[in-house]
């Protein structure tokens, strides 16, 4: 039996390539994709070499690049090969549309998770959950207890909270006159939020509970680049005993399990106490425990939602204030013109909040142009279950779907101006103008991906960046060092993150703190 071995697979790859070259017979890498039929075509494929096929062309530290580069130079939908493992890779709004509306519940899995039994990416995962009985139960769950418009209500207050000390945090630190690295405070923002929502309450900062699951959110994004590779490299990896990430993964999984069980006694006591249900971890609880449930969850579901929530909620709204911010104060005129809006809606009395935001369209406009620009989740990678068409080429079962969105929210052909930041682009200029859009065109607009297996919290995420942008451009200028905001991408992951972590000082707009509200209504 194989020694396992576990390497990085960036800094490795030499010695990858090598080694898969001397050991996988030629039967691995060059027998037909299974299902495949004579006489039907494969959508259509790039230059490759033997063995590693396109291997060479998505080496880029900038994997969503590779693919743009690619695609825009042989076309919208192409089949590549890694080794034997056989991917298609979607790069236009049409053809996106074409997948999501034909093939939606064909492509709501995302095939094998890179190691089973970790919290994190592995077989207990929402995330990586076969379409089926289970996540059809997480799926409700999520939507009735935490992140539907009636969970979404009733966890308002929560975010007003937070809200507010996240305004004071900004407030000291420009008294004092000091820089403030946005990401970091944006973090402990969301992480709050998410924790609160979940279990009722933050995690500790006294105990060091906090900086933890905060560290952990870091390490795990900084897996994904990794983790993406190996979901391609699965199979035959582990026909030879190795397996990709695994002692990191685990390690992660082991660190996230030990304060996850912490959590959840704590939560069993107290259920205990007051045999009532007041959050999702204590819904969860309840399904554990009960015989009859819908579905059958065990302990390691628990933990293992908990931890893709906290990171998909905490990550992506990190990055994407980030982006939106630098984007803002690039362009001071369009933060001038967002400012004017917030101070005719919200005046200068109180803090912005959540039900001022449908009165706010150019706000929701700016959120909407970076996440565009600036989508959290790069690629959105998925597995065709069965054999299908698609626009007259045949798929073959088990073939990796790959959809480029930041390639399609930034298509020429969709787009005016793709590369430049016009939030104007997202405020119509009348009904007809909506109504007569292309139905091929609706999925040119996708940062929270599509279908059945798109983002369940893209809701909350609209709200979460909408009230933290609108504080930081209602309550404060924003002094940088040099001219421009750096707004290069980091290599490192697969999800958008700034090179240089944007760091700027806030001076006070205000003499006096605002009030979070005037009233907030209960919740």
């Amino acid at each position: 039996m194989a020694a396992m071995i576990t390497f990085d697979f960036q800094n490795s790859f030499i010695f990858i390539l090598f080694f898969l070259f001397s050991l996988l017979c030629y039967s691995l890498f060059f027998r037909k994709p299974k299902g495949s039929r004579a006489g039907r075509d494969l959508p259509p494929s790039p230059p490759s070499f033997p063995v590693i096929g396109h291997l060479h062309l998505l080496l880029s530290a900038l994997v969503h690049k590779s693919f743009q580069n690619i695609s825009s130079k042989y076309g919208p939908l192409l089949h590549l090969r890694v080794f034997h493992i056989p991917i298609v890779l979607a790069s236009s709004a049409s053809v996106a549309y074409e997948i999501f509306k034909a093939q939606d519940v064909n492509v709501s899995s995302r095939g094998h998770a890179p190691v089973g039994e970790s919290l994190w990416f592995g077989s207990s995962s929402f995330f990586f959950a076969p379409y089926g009985d289970y996540f059809k139960f997480m799926r409700k769950l999520i939507a009735t207890k935490l992140l539907g418009p009636q969970a979404l209500e009733r966890s308002r207050k929560i975010r007003a909270d937070e809200l507010d000390r996240f305004y004071k945090t900004l407030l000291d630190k420009a008294m004092k006159k000091e820089s403030v690295e946005i990401g970091e405070e944006a973090a402990k923002l969301n992480n709050n939020i998410i924790c609160k929502m979940i279990m009722g309450r933050s995690c500790s900062e006294e105990n060091g509970e906090a900086e933890k699951f905060r560290h952990l959110v870091i390490e795990s994004m900084a897996l994904t680049k990794q983790i993406f590779f190996g979901m391609i490299f699965h199979k035959p990896l582990k026909k030879l005993g190795i397996s990709l990430f695994q002692k990191d993964i685990l390690s992660l999984s082991r660190k996230f399990d030990e304060l996850l069980e912490k959590i959840l006694f704590e939560h069993e006591e107290k259920k205990a106490e007051h045999n009532q249900a007041n959050d999702m971890m204590d819904f969860l609880l309840e399904a554990y425990g009960d015989e009859n449930a819908e579905y059958k969850i065990t302990r390691n579901h628990i933990k293992s939602l908990f931890v893709d929530l906290v990171i998909a909620g905490t990550d992506t709204s990190v990055q994407a204030t980030q982006w939106t911010m630098g984007e803002l104060i690039n362009n001071p005129k369009i933060l001038q013109r967002l400012r004017e809006e917030i101070e005719s809606v919200v005046g200068n009395t109180r803090l912005i909040q959540e039900n001022d935001l449908p009165n706010l369209p150019y706000l929701q406009a700016v959120v909407k142009e970076g996440l565009r620009l600036h989508p959290p989740g790069s690629i959105s990678v998925r597995m065709f279950q069965e054999r299908c068409e698609l626009k007259g080429f045949y798929i073959p079962e088990k073939t990796l779907l790959v959809v480029n969105t930041y390639a399609i929210m930034r298509d020429p052909n969709f787009w005016e101006d793709p590369e430049e930041f016009k939030p104007e682009r997202f405020i119509a200029s009348s009904r007809s103008e909506q109504e007569d859009e292309v139905r091929e065109e609706v999925l040119k607009y996708i940062p929270f991906s599509a279908g059945r297996r798109g983002c369940p919290g893209s809701n909350l995420a609209y709200i979460s960046l909408g009230i933290v942008i609108g504080v930081m451009v209602q309550c404060f200028d924003w002094r940088i060092e040099g001219e421009k905001v750096n707004m290069n991408e980091a290599a490192e992951t697969t999800a958008l993150s700034m090179a240089q972590p944007l760091k700027c000082t806030p001076v006070s707009r205000t003499k006096n703190p605002l009030p979070s509200s005037l009233h907030i209504p209960s919740s």
